[in-house]
């Protein structure tokens, strides 16, 4: 199974896997500032590719639909273009329209004219550190399987930190490629609501010969790592060659392991 996966910036990433197309979190504003009931947020950069030339997707898969960095306001014009849109149980109610409400561990197919299909399961996610759910809201992640035979499982986090949740994935799923929000997010100091560094490395252990794959590191002004902060740690400890930092606006040809 090869992906095509394209960055377009911030967690806004298409992916390509046997004739579907898949967008997570779409963001797609010029730079600009954000005032949420909590903090103001900032975007620094721009989109590498506009919506309007994204084209057709199969879905939308949507972490949460709270927080602009996550899901702006063209991304929300985005998703009713969008054939499905699969986010978390009370995202769906607060967007309405077409978008569909999951669980964690909840699952759903899309079936191609192809005659393949992909499953996608709903993960847990926690937006930071144990008892911030009331202040952060419901996040999930998803996992996509290919019917094909030999196919591995591609694992996106969503807007998570490493904990139990995340491991339970690990358990169950043998990814070959993975996609972890790694930008160490701070907007309620002094603690993190993205994978940091060491949550990516822990990450990368959970799955051992899997592609990492980081988005969610640049273009935002409460991000406090980027891809060189990944680079440096993933080399230091011996996991460099599995770290792909993805060019924005570059189709890359992913490669996975092939299943056991």
């Amino acid at each position: 199974m090869t992906v095509t996966i394209t960055l377009i910036g911030g967690p806004t990433a298409l992916i390509e896997v046997d004739g579907f197309r898949l967008l997570t979190d779409p963001t797609f504003d010029e730079p600009g500032a954000y005032q949420l009931p909590h903090v103001k947020l900032e975007k620094l950069v721009g989109p590498a590719i506009s919506a309007h030339d994204i084209g057709d997707v199969d879905a939308v898969l949507l972490s949460h639909d709270q927080h602009s960095d996550n899901l702006d306001h063209a991304g929300r014009d985005f998703l009713k273009s969008a054939r499905r849109v699969l986010t978390t149980e009370v995202g769906a109610k607060r967007l309405g329209g077409h978008a569909e409400g999951f669980a964690p561990w909840q699952v759903t197919e899309l079936t191609g004219r192809n005659g393949h299909s992909l499953t996608i399961t709903a993960t847990p996610a926690r937006h930071g550190p144990a008892g911030i759910e009331p202040l952060a809201g419901d996040v999930i992640g998803f996992v996509v399987s290919s019917s094909k035979p030999g196919s591995r499982p591609i694992y996106i986090s969503g807007d998570t930190v490493w904990y139990d949740g995340v491991a339970d994935v690990a358990k169950r799923f043998k990814a070959g490629v993975v996609l972890p929000f790694a930008g160490a997010a701070q907007t309620r100091r002094p603690f993190h609501i993205t994978m940091d560094t060491n949550d990516t490395i822990e990450t990368a252990r959970a799955f051992p010969d899997a592609v990492i794959i980081p988005v969610h590191t640049e273009g935002w002004k409460h991000f406090r790592q980027g891809a060189d902060d990944l680079r440096a740690t993933f080399d230091t400890l011996g996991f460099g060659s599995r770290l792909r930092i993805l060019e924005p606006g570059v189709a890359t040809i992913i490669e996975p392991p092939h299943a056991p």
